[in-house]
């Protein structure tokens, strides 16, 4: 082989890596202005459709939590109101039961004095 031969391959060989760092440029531009176009795209979906609909889920969540705590209240008083009413009804009946032992204790005192008085009358006679 001759030295012309070599640098002719030589020649060969430094123009192809020129053209291969050519295509990398332009695989590396191409990519940079599809990435930025996608972006874009992203961008606008995100405006057009995910903020509005992000807006509506705040709303309804923001319902959600004021009808929970309405319940959590309404559920409170009904327990306060179910209490006191447990509460009225143990005291009332504690009263009729004072009530009625009472009227009983005096019944079974009477019947005893009655009792006591028949059987007093029947040893003396």
């Amino acid at each position: 082989m001759d030295l012309h031969t070599t640098n002719l391959l030589l020649g060969i060989m430094a123009a192809v890596s020129v053209l291969e760092a050519l295509v990398l440029i332009g695989a590396g531009i191409g990519g940079f202005l599809a990435y930025r176009r996608v972006m874009q795209v992203v961008d606008d979906l995100e405006r057009r459709q995910i903020a509005p609909l992000r807006q509506k889920v705040d709303a309804i969540l923001a319902d959600v939590q004021a009808i929970t705590a309405r319940v959590s209240q309404q559920t409170e008083r009904v327990d306060h109101a179910i209490t006191g009413t447990f509460d009225r009804v143990d005291e009332t009946a504690d009263r009729m039961r004072s009530s009625v032992r009472e009227k009983v204790y005096q019944a079974v005192g009477v019947v005893r004095g009655v009792h006591a008085a028949i059987m007093s009358v029947l040893q003396h006679a």
